[in-house]
């Protein structure tokens, strides 16, 4: 298919992935989060933006990300300030 998604490449294979873009309609911002919910569970993670796209997954950009509520009844956890936490050098006394 010309043109299209579908349009090979270099005589074989796909063109590369589409850009990532915030998954709130309408925004298509740079992704910085993640967002995954457990249903049963009623908790919400926020977590930094994963390396791939996962099928039950959805990127956010900051300002979706640091709005975000959840319903009455569920647990919201942030995770990406920890992950820039423990990703930070540890200054050493000499």
């Amino acid at each position: 298919m010309l043109g299209g998604v579908h349009q090979e490449a270099d005589g074989g294979g796909y063109r590369a992935a589409m850009r990532r873009s915030c998954s709130r309609p309408a925004c298509g911002g740079v992704p910085t989060a993640t967002l995954a919910y457990d249903y049963a569970g009623r908790t919400v993670w926020v977590d930094p933006l994963a390396e791939e796209p996962h099928p039950m997954t959805h990127d956010l950009c900051a300002r979706h990300a640091d709005r975000l509520s959840v319903p009455n009844g569920w647990v919201l956890h942030d995770r990406r300030d920890e992950a820039t936490l423990l990703s930070l050098p540890v200054a050493r006394a000499s």
